[in-house]
């Protein structure tokens, strides 16, 4: 009758095995603490890179600053590409506007096709008066604080797991030179026999 055995225990390495060799313990520890530090790394460089995206994102709101212009100029109508013939959903138009010191300013806006002279358009200018396009909304923020938070996370994680890897390889390949050498001076005696 067959013994059954239990399955492969994750531990397996850290038992007494006549065979475990002190290069597969380095192994494991190193498989270890590349995982811990992948992810205590990627977990810290997330948040930092997800707060520091979170600090652009409220810059940008902070800095924009809605105005309101008025349109020039009747804005072109029929305008198509000259490409493939299809009609553009927004053209350039020249506008005018006071920032907040009552200073006017011109500038060019994207507008609808066909916009009447003197229609007044809610734009977006910088602290030098500039016209700027509009600020992130809040779920667009989130979305790249969450986005960046897991893409630098992801990152820092692969690179700690890649370099687990290489010092594994490397102390695989310094085990495999020292059998390598046993080898060269026990191989010999496997070939004679008792005479």
């Amino acid at each position: 009758m067959r013994k059954f055995r239990g399955a492969r225990s994750p531990g397996r390495r850290w038992r007494h095995n006549p065979l475990r060799r002190r290069s597969d313990v380095v192994e494991a520890w190193i498989f270890l603490l590349a995982w811990a530090a992948g992810l205590a790394g990627g977990t810290a460089v997330g948040v930092v890179g997800a707060q520091a995206m979170d600090d652009a994102v409220e810059r940008q709101r902070a800095a924009r600053r809605p105005v309101h212009a008025v349109l020039s100029e009747t804005a072109p109508a029929g305008a198509r590409d000259g490409d493939n013939g299809s009609r553009f959903d927004h053209v350039r138009a020249a506008v005018r506007w006071a920032d907040g010191d009552g200073i006017l300013h011109d500038g060019r806006a994207s507008v609808r096709p066909g916009t009447r002279k003197g229609t007044t358009l809610t734009l977006w200018a910088d602290a030098h008066g500039r016209l700027v396009s509009a600020p992130i909304s809040r779920t667009d923020g989130t979305t790249r604080v969450m986005v960046t938070g897991a893409g630098v996370a992801s990152t820092t994680c692969l690179v700690f797991l890649a370099g687990g890897r290489v010092a594994r390889l490397r102390v695989e390949q310094q085990a495999t030179e020292r059998w390598g050498q046993e080898w060269d001076q026990l191989g010999p005696q496997w070939g004679r026999t008792a005479g």
